[in-house]
């Protein structure tokens, strides 16, 4: 299994003296997800994208990534998750394939990208309102949350970030219940993979999101809003600021948004 966190050796410098020392920074590696699809007897194989991304939960990620792209709507519609071999020694953890039902629609050409995903801004320019249209239902969500209980969040978060407390580069999406307990959390070095690992878990589960917050732990940018909508949360809080199409999509769906 591929590391999350790598040693290495660093300078820390200080008002008194400069010294070496070793410290741990968080691995990122890229991940090639292929999806196979059409009928039983004719399977094809395309390449979707590659993501830089942080190793571990690598299923949920795939999961969540189909699912935030309307490719899948549950995980009745991807039959496998496999690792596929590679042709370099040690990448055979960075290359995922996804098995679609052979009576799921996919056009190829439709979803196929032919550049390079960043874990930082993720598809950048791919995402539209029209293609929200498409995919996303407004949320049914209707309840209140006091700031108490918004302003507890970040720090029980930080409690559960294990890893984050040894690198400090990783981001997060957490999902809380309304009464502030955390329910399912993920981190990445990417904001997007962050919360795609979260939607690939909550594929797995019976999570009613309709009742549910979403935490997360940088800036909110349209396509975390996006993936959000398209799990039926209606309250998005962030320890960062959203940017001007986040608070437009938010508006437009009904969106609760929580910024610094």
């Amino acid at each position: 299994m591929s590391k999350r966190v790598y040693p290495v050796d660093i300078q820390r410098i200080t008002k008194a003296e400069l010294t070496t020392s070793k410290d741990l920074v968080v691995a990122e590696e890229p991940l090639e997800i292929r999806v196979g699809y059409g009928s039983a007897n004719q399977r094809e194989q395309t390449t979707l994208t590659v993501t830089m991304r942080t190793p571990g939960d690598d299923e949920h990620l795939c999961l969540g990534f189909l699912f935030s792209e309307g490719i899948i709507d549950n995980q009745r519609d991807v039959l496998s998750a496999e690792y596929c071999p590679a042709s370099d020694p040690g990448a055979e953890e960075n290359i995922m394939r996804l098995e679609l039902a052979p009576d799921l629609p996919f056009e190829a050409a439709r979803f196929t990208r032919n550049f390079y995903t960043s874990a930082s801004c993720g598809v950048c320019g791919k995402a539209s309102i029209e293609h929200v249209q498409q995919i996303c239902r407004k949320p049914v969500g209707d309840f209140k949350v006091s700031k108490e209980i918004l302003y507890q969040l970040p720090a029980r978060l930080a409690t559960a970030q294990t890893v984050f407390k040894h690198t400090g580069g990783l981001h997060a999406s957490a999902l809380f219940d309304l009464q502030g307990n955390l329910l399912l959390f993920k981190e990445d070095v990417g904001r997007h993979n962050a919360l795609d690992k979260l939607a690939g878990n909550l594929l797995l589960t019976s999570i009613d999101t309709g009742q549910t917050m979403l935490l997360l732990s940088g800036r909110v940018s349209f396509e975390l809003v996006q993936k959000a909508l398209r799990l039926g949360i209606a309250l998005i809080a962030a320890v960062g600021a959203p940017s001007s199409l986040a608070v437009d999509l938010a508006r437009e769906y009904g969106i609760t948004l929580v910024g610094f």
